[in-house]
């Protein structure tokens, strides 16, 4: 019989084929005092059999297994338990990262990439707690019925969450200014969000779209790839010296800040590896800030799902240039944090459901436009 567990514990099962990296998740996962792991499979059909015995409130899981792999699990914990969170654990590969996408896109909430070298075990345990850690938190706190005592920062930011939810969004400003380029900030639950908005554009819309989307590298150009065959517009990674088109949109490239600069040709791409900021490179401030100087009030800022705060300080700075700013709300994304943060400083003009954003970016990027 499985012990109860301590109120408030978040319960992690761990699925891995490898007995090594089950014994580390399993040991840096117990290390936090508001995470229980209650149980381990070698394989998906050990893991699926499991859930219901543990009764857990997140899974990790392997892509690469024997016997079921993570994708068909993935399946299968979506056919019987549709909200549970999962988490997916990928290698830094082309084949891993395709993978991971076709697993969001079926419905795993988050994936965190593999130690490279795990019989480096210090610096992997702390790749995992700086990167699996906070993504549990994150994806359990609705499930979780109090946090754990003396996590009094959880429940503040909780208790934001909620404050900015009721909150009403900035008043509606008219544009100063013809919106003259999009930009996007996302990052947990990303890909499927850009899924929705960004083929959702129409073949003539009339500016261009620069995104950052928190990822590694080759998962960026995999997901460019991706967008590029469902939508009209055209879509890639961003390369050095690129130039800005209508109906052109550019991802940054993982583990490279993107800015954009202005000269003869128009506004063109540059990418740096300045050191990360708020944890994160790409950061969505760096552009933001960027894409503020370069085209002050003409500018549409966009925020969707994703954990952190990344994008709050850029979106102040369009805001002060004169900028628009819409942000995802709370029921339609998988964490919220940076949209959160957003509206609850009262930066936005709109919080929508993700099947609106699209829409919103096209009425409002065709404001003025004809006249």
């Amino acid at each position: 019989m499985t012990a109860v567990p301590p109120t408030g514990k978040i319960r992690v099962l761990v699925v891995d084929d490898s007995v090594v990296v089950r014994k580390m998740v399993s040991e840096v996962l117990s290390e936090d005092p508001a995470i229980l792991v209650v149980g381990s499979a070698a394989n998906g059909k050990i893991g699926l059999s499991k859930i219901p015995q543990v009764n857990p409130d997140l899974v990790t899981l392997d892509i690469e297994m024997p016997e079921m792999d993570g994708l068909a699990t993935l399946a299968g914990i979506r056919k019987t338990w549709p909200r549970l969170p999962v988490i997916m654990f990928s290698t830094l590969t082309r084949r891993g990262a395709a993978a991971t996408l076709d697993a969001l896109a079926l419905g795993a909430n988050d994936y965190v990439t593999k130690p490279e070298h795990v019989e480096n075990t210090a610096a992997a345990a702390q790749l995992l707690r700086r990167e699996l850690i906070p993504r549990i938190k994150a994806l359990c706190h609705r499930t979780t019925l109090q946090p754990a005592a003396g996590h009094s920062a959880v429940a503040a930011a909780m208790a934001a969450t909620a404050a900015a939810a009721a909150r009403a969004p900035a008043g509606v400003r008219p544009p100063s200014k013809a919106v003259e380029i999009v930009t996007i900030g996302v990052s947990t639950g990303g890909p499927n969000a850009l899924a929705t908005v960004i083929p959702s554009l129409p073949a003539d819309f009339p500016v261009p779209v620069v995104i950052v989307q928190h990822m590694p590298p080759m998962f960026t150009r995999l997901l460019a790839e991706r967008l590029a065959s469902q939508s009209s517009i055209r879509v890639a990674e961003a390369t050095e010296g690129a130039v800005l088109e209508p109906g052109l949109a550019l991802i940054a490239p993982g583990d490279f800040h993107m800015l954009l600069r202005r000269d003869v040709r128009g506004v063109s791409v540059v990418l740096n590896q300045d050191p990360p900021e708020n944890s994160c490179r790409p950061a969505v401030d760096v552009l933001f800030h960027s894409v503020a100087r370069v085209y002050g009030a003409s500018v549409l800022a966009v925020i969707l799902t994703g954990m952190g705060q990344d994008g709050l300080h850029g979106c102040s700075r369009i805001r002060e240039a004169g900028g628009q700013i819409l942000v995802q709300d709370e029921a339609t994304s998988v964490v919220w944090g940076m949209p959160g943060y957003v509206a609850n400083a009262g930066l936005a003009d709109a919080v929508l459901p993700i099947q609106e954003v699209a829409p919103a970016i096209v009425r409002r990027a065709r404001e003025r436009r004809a006249g």
